[in-house]
């Protein structure tokens, strides 16, 4: 598999143990199969970066696929609800908080690479208002498809950091990728306000009923 990080520097050998814990899949190293998501994900305002590329090797690693066959919405919750800090004002968002941990935990840490989507601002905001009762689960997942903001792939043990080789990095333009990066944002939020998130749908489960009738990872409803 070649993937590609898109950073600040040049990163020709990536160090196990390194980033910051509150990431989305805790520590780790972050990096994508998109090279265009690299890209935009490498620079900031006035600031140029680098997509570094890499070839890993997946033989005998442990992968976790979050979006994969038997893993629904709310385990990607739970992951990201374990690593990420998150600011709860109301009952009904540290019940849910409690209720997901409890209920569809996921052990990133027993697994080499994980797979999942990437809680930028757009998809922190989508999985913020379900929290509140905002909206439904079927609204969240289909938002965390909009604006093709894409997967990340997480390489999180040693094992993971030895089957990876530097291919060469690529000096990327804030000039240019800055405001693609934006523009992608703006698209996914722009979808998501025409998504009718305002109104109830009286057929979708909501996260009170999830909670209510003690949904478990095992519930057909949630597939």
């Amino acid at each position: 598999m070649k993937i590609y990080h898109g950073s600040k520097s040049v990163i020709e050998k990536p160090v196990f143990g390194g980033g910051k814990p509150n990431n989305d899949y805790g520590i780790g190293f972050y990096c994508t199969e998109n090279p265009i998501l690299a890209n935009e994900w490498a620079v900031d305002l006035n600031r140029d970066g680098y997509t570094n590329c890499y070839e890993l090797r997946e033989e005998e690693l442990r992968i976790l696929n979050l979006n994969g066959p038997g893993y629904c919405i709310l385990e990607w919750l739970a992951v990201l609800l374990q690593h990420r800090e998150v600011e709860l004002y109301y009952p009904l968002q540290r019940e849910a908080k409690r209720y997901i941990l409890e209920n569809f935990f996921v052990d990133v840490n027993a697994y080499d690479v994980i797979r999942g989507y990437r809680a930028d601002n757009s998809y922190f905001t989508f999985a913020r208002d379900f929290l509140n009762g905002t909206i439904s689960y079927r609204q969240l997942a289909d938002a965390m498809r909009l604006g093709d903001l894409g997967e990340q792939i997480v390489l999180k043990s040693q094992s993971a950091f030895d089957a990876i080789e530097f291919l060469g990095y690529s000096t990327i333009s804030a000039r240019e990728w800055y405001m693609r990066k934006q523009q992608r944002d703006f698209s996914a939020r722009r979808a998501y306000a025409n998504m009718n998130t305002l109104e109830y749908m009286r057929n979708d489960l909501y996260i009170v009923q999830i909670i209510n009738e003690e949904m478990r990872r095992d519930d057909t409803r949630l597939q």
